[in-house]
């Protein structure tokens, strides 16, 4: 009696190690980032963008807002390296749905690559736009004339502590452009977000001038705890509440985004 043996229905997947979800990230974060080094306009949002923004608020509103300008800089480049994070993480949203709407996504997954890796090399590759944006805003704020008060391991922990937020920022967007289709929706909404967390801060004026419901809201609001962080790095003054915050909201949100961006991304996929 002959046994007849059936095919397996479908191709089989096989089981992809750590090892190569490391290696197939890293391929995919290169991929990105020979597309910046193709189109260095990718870097505006981390570099130009918040310079304007910069130069606007200290001298046109730096000496209404303060006694002089010089102090408004000291007190507002924190929150300006912080509003610079806003700006850069944004890109993954928008290119995670650029990347569907072109058909990217289907030679994905038509490759035996692990599909985590996909969103982790978008995530680092980004996660490199936002680091050098923060290297390019400190020269340019010590070239306007702002003055670290502090030593090089402070400023170290200030540059740690703004990549880690905007790690759990970038989680945000991706979650954001895998939900949201198109991607001039995935930039409004990515905009609309952040809005009050910028302004509901100590970012760019002391929360102590602001009406008690929204002082409320400030003292909780990531931003703030992040900016006032950076700011005690940078300038001097008690750092660990608001660094406590900052470490809890930034590991908060990357416990919460990623799975779901990893989720989402399944059922898309």
């Amino acid at each position: 009696m002959t046994t007849v043996v059936q095919a397996p229905v479908g191709p089989v997947r096989a089981r992809i190690g750590p090892r190569a979800v490391l290696r197939h990230s890293l391929a995919i974060t290169r991929r990105n980032l020979v597309q910046v080094r193709n189109d260095p306009g990718q870097l505006l949002d981390a570099t130009l963008m918040p310079m304007i923004f910069t130069l606007i608020f200290v001298y046109v509103f730096g000496g209404a807002i303060a006694t002089d300008q010089h102090s408004y800089l000291q007190y507002l480049m924190p929150g300006i390296m912080v509003q610079t994070l806003a700006f850069a993480s944004r890109a993954t949203g928008i290119g995670l749905s650029t990347d569907f709407g072109n058909g990217l996504m289907d030679r994905f997954r038509a490759l035996p690559i692990a599909r985590s890796a996909v969103l982790t090399g978008r995530v680092l590759a980004d996660l490199c736009r936002l680091l050098l944006g923060q290297l390019v805003m400190l020269v340019f704020a010590l070239v306007i004339g702002f003055r670290v008060q502090t030593g090089p391991l402070e400023v170290l922990g200030a540059l740690l502590v703004l990549v880690l937020y905007g790690f759990a920022l970038c989680w945000v967007s991706a979650f954001i452009g895998l939900v949201v289709r198109s991607p001039q929706t995935v930039q409004t909404v990515g905009f609309l977000w952040t809005i009050p967390l910028q302004f509901g801060s100590s970012m760019f004026v002391p929360t102590a001038t602001m009406p008690g419901w929204l002082r409320a809201f400030s003292s909780v609001n990531p931003t703030t705890l992040v900016t006032d962080t950076c700011r005690a790095l940078l300038n001097g003054g008690p750092v660990v509440t608001n660094l406590a915050g900052a470490l809890g909201w930034s590991l908060g949100l990357v416990l919460v985004f990623v799975p779901l961006s990893v989720w989402h991304y399944r059922r898309r996929t």
